[in-house]
């Protein structure tokens, strides 16, 4: 048959090819189907039927965040709730329905996404050598096809799956899935359970272990008795409809939809997990859970009700595609209550001894949530509400009301129609003294983007700073704030951005959340000892600050709060200064700040004040930035075209006059060859794969910076190429003895001699002064450039210092002159000044940079194209001694090339050179 198809493509147009590979992979497909026989393994749960025609029904699509699943553990790895694997499972082509009333034909496909570590032992293993660890990864995808009955509930489904065996060799997994759902369904069957099972024998390459599944999907027929019922009663609200913020019933359902949305649980300041009456579930999990986190099931087309999972949990943050534990989570029914403006809900418990034998029951768990309308200063709840019981405190299972906050950056809770009430102005404005306004500076108005900054604290933490309120409007849903972010892109809103007139500087009121990260685990010490209480388990520090910023003189001064850890106190005598850069000044955009308190020091809650550097980006700067950024991409490509040029000029020299192959230094080929091959093994991947980085999402460029790189590392392996050519047109020559001075070889071997010692003295040099920056300077790192500057790796200075190397690429050749006493013109002046020029144009470049340009803060580190610093020496002394070096050793190799080798030494060294020469005559 292959011959066949084969003589067939040779004949036929390729669209007839295309046809035959279609029809053999359809009957690859359908043989996979059919290999799994159906009534052999599913004819007792779901007799087989022949099916007349498409079926109007859609079958329920099973995904993780939905669904738990365990076992599996061959082809899956460890199971557990904390599973990194993914699920779903869903129908591949249309239902069918069948000649027997009630049962469905259904193909089907089931998921899994594998991300484990498995370890494999090893064929012949010695003692004391582990077994080979191989990451297995992918998905793994079983085509399944049965039946399903709408009577019973009950479907069976067969197929099989591609996979590979412990010795790597493909692999076929053949299963069976038995599962129950049923279309007609209310809170006690509104879930789908299911066991996916091998059919192989235990001890087959092709066994894995049962896969039982336990899922909530949508379902098109639901009946809400639940909360229905709930509402007929009364739901216990405690909340006034004017201080909560209205919304549609189905808006509010769909900011739970993306991810699991956490709650902080604040217990009563008694509350223990000793207290028989204080967690909703520590009986079953052992520790009284610190958060809850909702995930929308299912919400409403029309009307107003919805369901819910809630999960109890340790973590602020769940992940889009986690698993639910079952048992430590509740399905819900809930909906919006238009009279009080909230959410409400009723919660079951699942309570299983597997998933395969699930019960949902026990639905005396309350829960409601409304979105304050005001914030403040001390009050910046997105969500506020209760989790209760019905249950009487005689009964098993009560617990007392429990506190719900989400203040979190985790979840999507923004509602419309937020206000905020500035509570704190007046004390800030006797703590603050206003600055008087320059005349013609300008800097940052209050909706710029350049009002969100990163900051750190010497020896302290790290963290960023973001507006919530600028005057009565939103800072996140501004314009400017939109058109500056990294979804609008800085090339679009130049004409909206920050730089105002001093017609506009006018002060307004701003509300920050600044959030500080600590740098390690050690406490802080004396004098600052106070600020601990208010660090949270993950480390973070929030300040809740407020106050009044002036866009005539850029300064921003507020009054903070510190949450204190214990009985939901507050520290909020705290002043906070922070002095924005003019917009085209000469800091480089730092912000200088501070933080203090304005307690006595006598005080348990003083702190001693902490210095704060920040950065800032404007649009102004981006835009110089990005104009840099073209100039470089063009320098470079400049760069290593005139470097091709070069190249390519001197094979042309060796051709013309092959004598001068010989001549050329291996050492200096090498160099050079390794100069380009070394970025192009680096920057691999800008070749053929996209690549993400901080300065793409930034500056939100459309793909032509990505674009360009490519085109540079395209040139640059055009380079490598021909410098490759070169060295092996120059070893070739050498290794046939085409050079008609004999010990060339020789002065080669000198040559590396003394100039390998050099280099790896240098170093040696630049390693020791790595290990005593590294010694002397514990100081964490911080966003202040000249900081960073100064703070290398040893992989850093061996880069830099193999960039003098290659800056210094004439010294072997120098050398291999000296040895040889050659007058020979091995290299052509436009190589050797060509190249020349290509190593120092850099250093020019960077002095002129220095003076010119202020790179971007954030984006310094990420936006050097040309003259990277990383990669040579670049300082105000290195750019000039390093490209007056390169054209001293032009200028020798140009004498040495006219007057022989030796023509730089003393003049006695010289005449050695001539007595060589003189021939011998034997009388």
């Amino acid at each position: 048959m292959k011959m066949m198809f084969t003589s067939v493509c040779q004949l036929a147009w390729p669209q007839t090819c295309l046809v035959l590979l279609l029809i053999l992979y359809n009957l690859t497909i359908s043989a996979s189907k059919s290999s799994v026989s159906y009534s052999k393994h599913c004819d007792s749960v779901v007799p087989e039927a022949t099916s007349t025609g498409y079926a109007n029904f859609a079958f329920p699509y099973l995904e993780t965040v939905r669904s738990s699943f365990t076992g599996g553990e061959r082809i899956l790895g460890n199971s557990g709730y904390s599973y990194p694997s993914s699920f779903d499972f869903h129908t591949s082509k249309n239902v069918y329905a069948t000649e027997t009333q009630g049962v469905y034909k259904i193909e089907a496909e089931m998921s899994f996404r594998v991300y484990n570590d498995v370890y494999y032992p090893q064929s012949n293993v010695t003692a004391g050598i582990p077994p080979r660890r191989r990451r297995r990864s992918g998905r793994l995808k079983f085509l399944l096809h049965g039946f399903w009955s709408e009577a019973s509930g009950r479907g069976c489904f067969v197929g099989s799956a591609s996979w590979h065996s412990s010795q790597g060799e493909p692999l076929t997994l053949e299963a069976m899935f038995n599962m129950n759902y049923f279309k007609d369904s209310t809170y006690s069957n509104s879930f789908v359970t299911g066991k996916l099972e091998s059919l192989s024998h235990e001890n087959d390459e092709g066994y894995f272990e049962p896969i039982s599944i336990l899922s909530f999907p949508q379902v098109k027929q639901y009946e809400y008795k639940l909360i229905s019922e709930e509402i007929a009663r009364g739901f216990d609200v405690d909340v006034k409809k004017g201080e909560v913020l209205d919304s549609h019933p189905g808006y509010i359902c769909s900011l739970f939809s993306m991810e699991y949305v956490p709650f902080d649980l604040e217990y009563a300041s008694n509350c223990s997990s000793s207290i028989k009456n204080c967690s909703p579930v520590d009986r079953a999990l052992g520790y009284m859970p610190t958060h809850i986190a909702l995930y929308s099931i299912q919400c409403p087309e029309y009307g107003n009700k919805m369901r819910f999972l809630v999960q109890f949990t340790n973590s602020a943050y769940m992940g889009r595609y986690a698993m639910f534990n079952p048992n430590s989570t509740l399905v819900g029914e809930g909906l919006w209550d238009e009279k009080t403006n909230s959410l409400v809900i009723v919660g079951c418990r699942i309570s299983s001894t597997s998933l395969g034998d699930v019960r949902v029951g026990d639905c005396s768990y309350r829960l409601s949530l409304w979105f304050p309308s005001v914030w403040s200063i001390k009050n910046r709840d997105k969500a506020v509400g209760q989790i209760w019981t019905n249950k009487t405190s005689e009964d098993l299972g009560y617990f007392g009301r429990t506190k719900l906050r989400s203040t979190s950056t985790y979840g999507y809770l923004n509602v419309p129609g937020l206000k905020y009430e500035y509570t704190g102005i007046e004390r800030m404005s006797k703590l603050c003294p206003k600055k008087a306004a320059g005349r013609g500076k300008r800097y940052p108005r209050g909706q710029s983007y350049d009002m969100r900054f990163d900051m750190s604290v010497k020896e302290f933490a790290w963290g960023d700073a973001e507006p919530l309120f600028v005057g009565n409007k939103s800072y996140a849903h501004s314009p400017v704030y939109i058109s500056n972010s990294r979804w609008g892109g800085y090339r679009e809103i130049v004409e909206s951005e920050a730089e105002v007139e001093d017609a506009d500087n006018v002060p307004v009121n701003v509300s920050y959340k600044l959030r500080f990260y600590s740098m390690g685990d050690d406490k802080l010490g004396a004098g600052r000892s106070s600020l601990n209480a208010s660090f949270d388990s993950n480390g973070q520090l929030v300040i809740s600050a407020e106050g009044v910023y002036d866009a005539g003189t850029g300064s921003l001064c507020m009054v903070g709060c510190r949450n204190m850890g214990f009985n939901h106190s507050a520290d909020c005598d705290i002043v906070l200064n922070f002095q924005f850069p003019e917009s085209e000044g000469s800091n480089g955009g730092y912000i200088k700040g501070s933080m203090k308190s304005t307690r006595k020091q006598s005080d348990p809650l003083f702190f001693e004040k902490l210095s704060i550097t920040a950065t800032s980006f404007s649009s102004s700067q981006a835009q110089r930035s990005i104009w840099r950024i073209d100039l470089e991409i063009t320098m470079v490509l400049i760069s290593n075209t005139l470097a091709c040029l070069s190249i390519c000029y001197q094979i042309y020299y060796a051709r013309k006059y092959p004598k001068t192959l010989s001549y050329i230094s291996l050492v200096m080929l090498v160099i050079l060859t390794l100069g380009h091959m070394i970025p192009l093994v680096l920057n691999f991947e800008a070749l053929f794969m996209p690549k993400q980085d901080t300065r793409y999402m930034l500056l939100n460029s459309a793909g032509w910076l990505e674009v360009n790189e490519v085109i540079v590392r395209v040139v640059t392996m055009a380079a490598f190429l021909l410098q490759s050519r070169l060295l092996q047109l120059a070893w070739t020559a050498r290794r046939s003895g085409e050079s008609s001075e004999q010990g060339i070889s020789v002065s080669e071997k000198k040559t590396l001699l003394v100039s390998l010692p050099i280099y790896i003295i240098g170093g040696l040099i630049a390693f020791l002064v790595n290990w005593k920056k590294n010694y002397y300077a514990n100081a964490p790192s911080t966003f202040d450039y000249s900081q960073t500057q100064q703070q290398h790796t040893l992989w850093g200075d061996l880069r830099s210092y193999a960039g003098l190397i290659l800056d210094g690429f004439l010294f072997p050749q120098v050398l291999l002159n000296i040895f040889q006493m050659s007058e020979e013109s091995a290299l052509s002046m436009p190589f050797y000044l060509g190249t020349t020029l290509v190593h120092a144009v850099p250093h020019a470049y960077d002095l002129y940079r220095a003076n010119n340009y202020i790179p971007a803060n954030a984006m310094r580190a990420f936006t050097y194209v040309y003259a990277d610093p990383s990669a040579d020496f670049y300082s105000a002394a290195w750019d000039i001694i390093i490209p007056l070096a390169g054209l001293l050793l032009a200028a020798i190799i140009y004498l040495q090339q006219r007057y022989g080798g030796r023509v730089i030494l003393p003049r006695k060294f010289r005449e050695l050179e001539l007595y060589a020469k003189v021939p011998v005559v034997d009388s």
